[in-house]
């Protein structure tokens, strides 16, 4: 019998904190800092934030009538397409409408089964070349995740183009991401996206930095000046939907939510998991034990005989989403549950409260690694790592495939134990550790 585990979040007031305090400190820089601990016992709270009527939806019959029932009239907000148009512009992620579809099922081929399958012994090599680099003692485990899921990205879809794995190119991802506070702010304010901290302008220089060298990767591919890969079938494909500059513009769009998107949820869901097996070293010599096992019967597939292994993972995005909200807005007037929406108003759907809802879950800030075991009375939109409706995540298999491969692969042949290190949740876009994950790697 393991031992409880509650692993840490944010502390919880009694009472809701003031919306203006979200402007400030910590709230302004991480978005699952300061919820009040009704917000894990009601299903619905509605907030007015600088002009925005925002409706927060803690309830999985509410949260499918946005996604699934009414999802045509919920639309990705204009304030989140003003923050994530200098990065990726109209691609899959921020496009609406048809061309949204067009962009999907041009996609959606790449992340079947099959191609997922195809693309296995990329996870593993992304893993290896991990391994490869460590040695016994102290490591970030948040950038060897960073560094190993971008490597798969690259492989996967861009022929393992070097541009997409240098250092540089980690460094100018975190600053852009990083800078997201600023631009947040700037948006709820209505003001030009100008920065004005270090971190802003540090954050706009790698959003230039990534679009200049998607751009010449798109190119490259365009004038048929590389191999065929993922991006060039893209490009073939958007060529013949769309005209030359529409196509490219696309095409430079696409290959940044990919290259980000693809990386950064699935670098961040393995490094939270990293962190639960330190902080659970018998669990953790149990999966070790499977994922050993495991590999002795082939490295590539291996993500198909790890079930326990899995089960883990699904608790791990659990209580750390990659992605901790998202939101959307309504087209025209709608009725959700009790509760009107007005056109223009904003819908706001939280993992990080739906996973530790203490309505929906048994002690639901602890790690149960069971907790998956069986889907008895769970709400199919209680549930939420990768979105949920026809706008679930492409690349959901993918991102599964690749983190179990990975995982399994870095148990098989080390050990993780914690350094001593305050683990804290940051971000406004994603789920990070605050300042990295130094974990101790041994060697098994």
């Amino acid at each position: 019998m393991l031992e409880r585990f509650v692993p840490p979040h944010p502390p919880r007031p009694e009472k809701p904190v003031a919306t203006w305090r979200g402007f400030f400190g910590e709230r302004a820089r991480t978005s699952v800092y300061g919820w009040s601990q009704r917000a894990f016992d009601i299903d619905y709270l509605k907030r007015d934030i600088l002009g925005f009527r925002v409706h927060i939806l803690l309830d999985p019959a509410l949260v499918q009538h946005v996604l699934l029932d009414n999802a045509a009239n919920y639309v990705k907000p204009d304030i989140v397409k003003t923050l994530l148009d200098p990065i990726i512009g109209s691609g899959l992620l921020t496009s609406d409408g048809g061309l949204w579809r067009d962009q999907r099922r041009i996609v959606a081929a790449s992340f079947s089964p099959a191609a997922v399958e195809a693309r296995r012994a990329m996870f593993v090599r992304a893993a290896q070349e991990a391994m490869a680099r460590w040695s016994a003692g102290r490591h970030d485990m948040a950038a060897e995740a960073t560094r190993t899921t971008m490597t798969v990205i690259a492989l996967a879809l861009f022929g393992g183009d070097a541009r997409l794995t240098s250092d540089a190119a980690m460094a100018h991802i975190a600053a852009a991401i990083e800078g997201f506070s600023e631009a947040r702010m700037l948006a709820l304010l209505r003001l030009p996206q100008f920065p004005v901290t270090p971190k802003g302008r540090a954050g706009k220089r790698g959003q230039v930095f990534l679009r200049k060298t998607l751009a010449e990767v798109v190119d490259d591919r365009w004038h048929g000046r590389v191999e065929p890969d993922f991006l060039t079938g893209v490009i073939g494909a958007l060529r013949q939907r769309f005209a030359d500059a529409q196509a490219r513009a696309l095409a430079i769009d696409n290959a940044a939510t990919f290259y980000l998107a693809g990386h950064e949820t699935t670098a961040n869901a393995i490094t939270w998991a990293s962190y639960l097996l330190a902080a659970q070293p018998e669990l953790q010599e149990q999966l070790a034990a499977e994922a050993q096992a495991a590999l002795g019967g082939g490295a590539d597939d291996v993500a198909e005989r790890v079930p326990r292994l899995r089960l883990f993972l699904n608790e791990a995005m659990r209580l750390y989403p990659p992605v901790p909200r998202f939101d959307r807005q309504a087209v025209a007037a709608d009725r959700i549950g009790e509760h009107d929406v007005a056109p223009g108003d904003i819908v706001s759907i939280w993992p990080w409260m739906l996973h530790r809802h203490r309505k929906y879950w048994d002690d639901p800030d602890a790690f149960d690694v069971e907790r998956f075991a069986g889907r008895e009375g769970r709400h199919r939109f209680q549930y939420l790592p990768f979105g949920g409706g026809p706008r679930t995540c492409v690349g959901a298999q993918f991102a599964i495939a690749e983190a179990l491969t990975i995982l399994a692969h870095w148990l098989g042949a080390w050990r993780f134990a914690e350094a001593g290190h305050d683990v804290r949740v940051a971000g406004m876009v994603t789920l990070r550790p605050k300042g990295g994950l130094p974990l101790i790697l041994r060697r098994r």
